[in-house]
């Protein structure tokens, strides 16, 4: 098959064969500065807005953050309605909570204050709430739901993160946990992007250590990931530009927001956890979430996301400390990590130079490791990082057995959004190995 990128000539035999030649950057709008989220007022105004939702957790609801935003909003005549029971590791369940409280209440736009659980759920609110589905799987990725797209534009939103590690303020993907499944999945369309996120590092000061660290380590795996992908070159060309998915692979844009982003938590992570005060270092790392946001919400993740859905889902017993959850929960950035290192050497033989490339940004003298070792040099790294803050030592600490596995693996198989970016494909004995591993 002739392709135009290569020949010059015409796009004019596009077919599902052929591999794809053009990627997409969408980002939200980002703000950074100690001090923004008393803008979000007047911005609010700008944007039209004269009611809205502001979405919370329990716990971030009677923090400053919130007492700030709520004040900037009666300041700028705004009416504000308080929706401050998202989940922390957000179900179906609490999203439907969150969409039956927010119909009906002539909202025109919407705000999160948050981590990552606040910011998804908000996402969800939005949608579901412009365009009622037929059912709640119908814009949920496939093979789980139907992955229909979104059909229109959709409310202004405004992402006000309280914690350093997801990126949510700057993507187009809501994650939550299918308890149907005990394993995550979500939704992802670039229109679920927020209008802009405002990055203050005033609203990181009350992180406890624990949600710090695994937030952070978040950050980290997301750049890896990203920049590990397998190359949207590789992927099949869409039917017509709409449909280009979120996440298309490595690419040469988000290349550059990954590595930076690595480079920042080199600097930055330990410091931002074990000295709160670091103002320069919490600064950084609220940063550098949304640096590695840009990065994977164009590439994507890959196993070590997918992996970390059903140990998120399958929890049984085990309560990060540092969480004020009333539920078992092991933490998102941490059931991420906790995969990492197994996945990372078991990838490394597809892209080996890029693996020892991450491992450099992370502050690795790469000077005389051969590409052969790639994956073990990448994968001591990571674990120099987890031990150093504490992070549960394996799979085992948070509660699993080798009995688990096949759920997991099970869990795993169906997350094809990111399960397909691996570098090098794993299948259900591959997985079951990387458990193990983990």
């Amino acid at each position: 098959v002739t392709d135009p990128v290569t020949t010059g000539g015409p796009a004019a035999t596009l077919s599902a064969m052929q591999h794809e030649y053009a990627f997409e950057m969408a980002a939200s709008n980002v703000r950074f500065g100690a001090g923004v989220t008393r803008e979000v007022g007047q911005d609010l105004l700008d944007l039209g807005v004269r009611r809205a939702l502001v979405v919370t957790d329990a716990v971030v609801a009677g923090l400053p953050p919130m007492a700030i935003v709520l004040d900037a909003l009666a300041a700028a005549g705004i009416d504000a309605v308080v929706y401050d029971r998202v989940r922390v590791e957000p179900t179906d369940v609490s999203f439907h909570d969150a969409i039956t409280f927010a119909t009906g209440r002539d909202i025109d736009g919407i705000v999160a204050v948050g981590g990552g659980s606040v910011i998804d759920t908000a996402k969800a609110v939005n949608l579901y709430t412009t365009y009622p589905p037929a059912d709640f799987l119908d814009y949920v990725n496939a093979p789980i739901g139907k992955a229909l797209p979104v059909p229109g534009p959709l409310k202004p939103l405004i992402a006000i993160p309280t914690t350093a590690g997801t990126g949510s303020e700057t993507t187009g993907v809501s994650i939550f946990d299918l308890t149907g499944m005990h394993a995550k999945t979500g939704i992802a369309s670039r229109r679920l992007k927020p209008t802009l996120g405002l990055l203050d590092p005033d609203n990181t000061r009350t992180m406890p250590a624990t949600v710090a660290a695994s937030s952070g380590l978040d950050i980290l795996s997301h750049a890896i990931e990203s920049f590990t992908a397998v190359p949207y070159t590789a992927r099949p060309r869409p039917d017509r530009p709409a449909v280009r998915p979120a996440y298309q692979g490595s690419n040469p844009i988000s290349d550059v927001w990954s590595l930076q982003a690595l480079r920042m938590v080199a600097r930055s992570l330990v410091r931002a956890v074990e000295d709160p005060g670091n103002d320069e270092a919490r600064a950084a790392m609220i940063l550098a979430a949304s640096y590695a946001g840009v990065g994977f919400g164009n590439a994507g993740v890959h196993l070590p996301h997918g992996m970390s859905y059903p140990v998120s889902g399958h929890v049984r017993d085990y309560r990060a400390p540092g969480y004020a959850a009333d539920h078992a929960i092991v933490p998102h950035g941490m059931s991420v990590i906790l995969n990492a290192p197994a996945v990372f050497r078991f990838t490394a033989s597809a892209s080996p130079a890029r693996h020892l490339q991450a491992a450099e940004a992370l502050g690795v003298d790469i000077a005389n490791v051969r590409e052969a070792d790639a994956g073990r040099v990448l994968a001591e790294c990571i674990t120099w990082f987890m031990d150093r803050l504490k992070v549960p030592n394996g799979l085992r600490a948070v509660g699993y057995s080798t009995s688990d596995i096949p759920a997991l693996v099970d869990g795993t198989l169906p997350q094809h959004r990111v399960t397909k970016l691996s570098p090098r494909p794993a299948g259900p004995d591959d997985l079951a190995r990387l458990f193990e591993d983990a």
